[in-house]
């Protein structure tokens, strides 16, 4: 029920937000540190969260898209220049963050490890 999408940096992120089909299932966006080579975030935060949103998502009985967003390595991320941060449609100030597409809806930090946080963005009805 849960299709999964991977997007590397700002311009594949950018290329698949303008061809999304606004009649489509929800979209929410998961904005993550780079993985190193051990397949690890250098992000402590993003490492926390990513195995309790992957166990949330296979249980979650609902048709959305999860779309797994690389914001780059930290020095890309720490830029107070980077798309991420400075693009109207992100406006991230930290990672890792889970935003509803199109909604107000978003989970910032330590939140994104929250089953009950996660619950309410994910399940909400539109």
């Amino acid at each position: 029920m849960v299709t999964m999408v991977q997007l590397k940096g700002f311009d594949e992120f950018n290329k698949y937000a303008l061809d999304i089909d606004p009649n489509g299932p929800p979209i929410f966006f998961y904005f993550s540190g780079e993985k190193l080579p051990d397949g690890r975030s250098w992000c402590p935060d993003c490492n926390d969260a990513e195995p309790i949103v992957k166990s949330y998502l296979g249980e979650l009985q609902k048709s959305i898209i999860f779309a797994y967003v690389d914001v780059g390595d930290v020095t890309t991320w720490k830029d107070k220049a980077c798309p991420f941060r400075t693009d109207k449609r992100t406006k991230l100030m930290v990672i890792p963050t889970i935003i509803r597409w199109n909604g107000v809806q978003r989970l910032e930090g330590e939140q994104c490890s929250k089953r009950e946080l996660l619950q309410m963005i994910f399940e909400e009805e539109d």
